[in-house]
């Protein structure tokens, strides 16, 4: 007898850099049915809420490469289908920090709940569930760069209204190619946000993951994905 299968109620990006509370919320929310994206530092949850379009962010304040209020104003700062984020993603900060001043000033910054450590964790998913209800299926809408559509909460490409199937990995270059369509992303900058290469090295994955990305966008003439020679990559011509 096949057991049947049920969706994930949602996916949370939990940025939090202590091993074991990170462990612990993967696990719990896992458990809950949601798909949950461990990020122990700021970037990686930058990263994640860049390519992955979750449906929430759970986010602590004291992080070891930046403050998560920095992180808050980076994602309310976007600008919607032309930003790297969704402005309007529910963010929970889960914190040590109880003061009323800094309770004050995270929900001021745009957190959607302030949690305060230690917590219960049937109270924070409860937090959690209450936030998803009240924000509801409103996500940002496609990214259009000419003839390419790109759709963040389907995950889906098109081409003159064609749909490309892509590997992750072409997708999410595609994403970040697409943040500042003109402008020509460096091979480093590229291989740290998508791939998540801490240091430079020489690799071949960014130059083969563009080159079938160009070919499936447009078999004929490769017109989307252009080559900057010895700099990296852009999306379109300026």
């Amino acid at each position: 007898m096949t057991v049947p299968s049920r969706e994930p109620r949602g996916t949370v990006v939990v940025c939090e850099d202590d091993p074991t509370t990170l462990d612990l919320l993967v696990d719990e929310l896992a458990a809950d049915r949601y798909e949950a994206l461990p990020a122990p530092t700021a970037a990686d949850a930058l990263r994640h809420c860049h390519y992955r379009s979750p449906d929430l962010l759970l986010l602590d304040l004291a992080l070891p490469d930046a403050s998560g209020l920095d992180v808050l104003r980076e994602i309310r700062a976007s600008h919607g289908t032309t930003g790297r984020y969704d402005p309007r993603l529910p963010v929970i900060v889960l914190t040590g920090r109880s003061a009323h001043s800094d309770r004050v000033r995270g929900l001021r910054e745009g957190a959607d709940d302030y949690v305060v450590k230690p917590f219960h964790y049937d109270e924070l998913v409860a937090r959690i569930e209450a936030v998803l209800r009240r924000r509801g299926p409103e996500r940002a809408g496609p990214i259009r760069v000419g003839d390419l559509e790109i759709d963040p909460s389907r995950r889906e490409v098109r081409v003159d209204g064609r749909l490309v199937a892509l590997a992750n990995k072409e997708y999410e270059l595609l994403l970040a190619l697409a943040a500042e369509p003109t402008r020509v992303f460096t091979k480093d900058e590229l291989l740290r946000d998508v791939w998540g290469f801490r240091a430079e090295g020489r690799t071949r994955t960014l130059d083969s993951h563009a080159s079938r990305l160009r070919r499936k966008l447009d078999p004929e003439h490769g017109r989307f994905v252009l080559n900057s020679w010895g700099v990296g990559y852009r999306l379109v011509s300026s």
